[in-house]
């Protein structure tokens, strides 16, 4: 199996929370991606590509295992910050 996210990384709890609820008023997750990501996918609306088992960090992937297509986690802290995940693709 392989899946394709994007996310947006940020340092702040409660950023994250903010821009969640932007995303489900209606806010585009690319625009939010560009503007308040701290990770260097940031420039492709914070899409990662494709990866496979073991390419990511266990938090991050059992979170995309979890979200339907399309679908937008909750925060997901890591040592990285915290991630807000959407789910792009699944192969």
């Amino acid at each position: 199996m392989k899946w394709r996210a994007s996310h947006i990384l940020v340092s702040d709890h409660l950023l994250a929370e903010k821009i969640i609820a932007e995303l489900q008023q209606g806010a585009d997750f690319f625009a939010l991606a560009r503007k308040h990501s701290t990770c260097s996918s940031k420039k492709k609306g914070g899409d990662l590509g494709w990866f496979g088992p073991r390419a990511m960090i266990p938090a991050f992937e059992n979170a995309v295992k979890r979200l339907g297509m399309d679908q937008i986690s909750r925060p997901v802290r890591t040592q990285f910050g915290t991630h807000i995940i959407k789910k792009t693709g699944q192969r």
